[in-house]
């Protein structure tokens, strides 16, 4: 008995030791649910980059465990796996969320418990100003709504679009900032409709937009609903192009042949990525057989820039907070594979965008982009 107690004994402290050298960054995204496919990229890039952090050595010799938080991308789960998140001592830094509607749930959480957060996706505009914790290391909708005008009217010379928008704060905030510069650069908004996360028959406002005969329909929403859209305004013969925002950018519609001809913008595009995006472009072609899409490569930011902040301060959540917000400029920036992250007293970035194509049932960068 008092071998097997000793032995029991050491067990648990052996057990003790390695839980102690673990350092542990939550990441929240949609794993399961419609928009687990962009939960895909974002598991794919943690995970990649904290193998890499580990295999040099991990953060101050403790090895980095990612935690997958499964929130659907439902403010209402979002707020439920904060509350955990937050609750947790141990926790210096979150990565998250995806979805704005998410994410927006989720600030006011880490807000009162002094945890920051950077989120890898989510682009609404609000979100930087209504907490001091959130930090992003992707684009604003206000950038991206004038970028897709911008590039509807000069390198598309669209002049009559219709937008069919889902009511969340993504794809509204974003409708809003496409409609402001489209009018600016006079492209008519010949009108707009909605629609919810649950409906599956757009075809009676699709019948409208039949009628006002577009230059193309701006989907500013995400794939499940988009990839329908596309295809029942094919069959309801619509004669008209397509286009949308980067949570269209996902493999569903390259696996719609009605959505041939659609593009988007995105944050990253792998062939126009600098020379920090090779090793990162290989190592995850070898282990996934396809190249990363946007989400992985904001979230394999995101984990270096986390863990980063870990390494220089520790895991006390105001001393992290700090540390982020003093990453203020090109000189201080976070080179990753995204290019150069920095922020700013909102704690936002400034990020190029790039427009991607759907050509031959594959992504594709656009011949012409924005200079």
């Amino acid at each position: 008995m008092k071998r097997i107690f000793c032995l029991m004994l050491a067990l648990t402290m052996i057990a003790g030791i390695a839980w102690a050298e673990t350092i542990t960054i939550p990441v929240a995204s949609p794993y399961t649910g419609q928009l687990a496919s962009f939960g895909e990229g974002v598991k794919n890039g943690a995970l990649l980059k904290a193998e890499e952090i580990n295999a040099a050595g991990g953060i101050n010799g403790k090895q980095l465990e990612i935690s997958l938080e499964d929130e659907l991308c439902d403010p209402k789960e979002a707020a439920t796996v904060a509350t955990k998140i937050a609750n947790n001592p141990k926790i210096g830094i979150v990565v998250g969320h995806l979805c704005s509607s998410a994410t927006l749930a989720a600030l006011p959480i880490y807000r009162d418990a002094k945890l920051p957060a950077i989120t890898p996706a989510s682009t609404n505009v609000s979100i930087g100003k209504m907490s001091p914790y959130y930090f992003r290391d992707v684009y604003r909708d206000d950038f991206q709504g004038l970028f897709l005008a911008q590039y509807a009217h000069q390198i598309k010379g669209y002049k009559k679009v219709a937008v069919f928008y889902e009511v969340n704060d993504y794809s509204m905030g974003l409708m809003l900032a496409f409609m402001k510069e489209a009018k600016k650069l006079g492209i008519k908004i010949l009108g707009t409709e909605a629609y919810t996360s649950d409906t599956s028959d757009f075809k009676p406002q699709l019948t409208k937009f039949k009628m006002m005969k577009p230059d193309a329909i701006f989907i500013p929403g995400y794939a499940p609903q988009g990839t329908l859209i596309v295809s029942q305004a094919v069959g309801l013969g619509l004669k008209t192009e397509f286009f949308g925002a980067d949570g269209l950018d996902d493999d569903l519609m390259t696996k719609n042949p009605d959505a041939e001809g659609l593009f988007v913008t995105t944050p990253f595009l792998p062939d126009k990525a600098g020379p920090e995006a090779e090793s990162f472009i290989k190592a995850y072609n070898k282990k996934h057989g396809k190249d990363p899409n946007w989400f992985a490569a904001n979230t394999y930011d995101a984990v270096g820039i986390a863990a980063q902040a870990i390494e220089h301060v520790g895991l006390d959540r105001e001393k992290i907070r700090n540390y982020l917000a003093s990453i203020d400029s090109k000189e201080k920036a976070y080179v990753g594979v995204t290019g150069k992250t920095y922020f700013d007293e909102n704690g936002d970035c400034l990020k190029s965008a790039f427009i991607k194509v759907i050509k031959d049932g594959k992504w594709v960068g656009a011949e012409k982009q924005l200079r």
